[in-house]
């Protein structure tokens, strides 16, 4: 069996200020803490929902 995990390329599109704390932490969790920064990661139930948390700051980008 073959261990090819998808990936996930997350761009953030929104500013974290005036945000409340939780929503910051993620976004640092995830890797993002500037505008138009891109970061790749495993595609996971936990990932998942920290995308969730901060859909309207993030966007998921299509792999091309």
């Amino acid at each position: 069996m073959t261990n090819t995990k998808t990936k996930l390329v997350v761009e953030q599109i929104k500013s974290p200020i005036g945000r409340p704390a939780v929503q910051r932490t993620t976004l640092i969790g995830l890797g993002l803490n500037k505008l138009g920064r891109r970061v790749e990661l495993a595609d996971t139930p936990a990932i998942r929902g920290m995308i969730d948390k901060v859909a309207h700051l993030v966007r998921i980008v299509e792999n091309a």
